[in-house]
């Protein structure tokens, strides 16, 4: 990626992104623009993160192209995520306040979501009570978003 400027610390991006890098099991696919992987907490079936590699500091950060494969990216792997999980709509954010580095996170909602948290945002869910991800859990999703992003040639 051109003209990226990269983050002024090492964070919790980095290191993801060196997990996926070596083939860390939440690892969903190689995108263009970086990796799509399984949050470590699936407070939602299929949550996701989108980070890019190499990690850079804010969208803004990118040059056009590049900013443009990050956001396609993004919307790719929410797309997915809605025919393979059924969900009724994606939610996605790209914030960077805690973890100062880019990334998105893309979010399925449903239907059958508690009353009280089907219209909040995502954070306000009790995301330390969320199972962990889990390869012999989450594995049949992994794939077939996997064979969902190839079919539209995402990957």
């Amino acid at each position: 990626m051109s003209a990226a400027t990269p983050p002024a610390a090492e964070s919790a991006i980095h290191r993801l992104v060196r997990a996926a890098r070596r083939g860390d099991a939440r690892v969903i696919a190689r995108m263009p623009s970086g990796w799509a992987m399984f949050g470590e907490r699936q407070f939602l079936r299929g949550y996701a993160l989108l980070l890019p590699d190499p990690v850079v500091a804010g969208i803004e950060s990118l040059a056009n192209p590049e900013r443009t494969q990050f956001l396609l990216d993004m919307t790719e792997l929410g797309a997915a995520l809605l025919v393979v999980t059924g969900a009724l709509r994606i939610n996605y954010a790209i914030f960077g306040n805690l973890e100062p580095a880019l990334h998105a996170h893309v979010v399925p909602r449903y239907a059958d979501e508690p009353a009280a948290l089907r219209t909040a945002h995502p954070w306000a869910y009790d995301w330390q009570a969320a199972r962990l991800f889990a390869p012999e859990v989450d594995a049949p999703l992994q794939l077939a978003l996997r064979a969902e992003l190839a079919r539209r040639g995402a990957r």
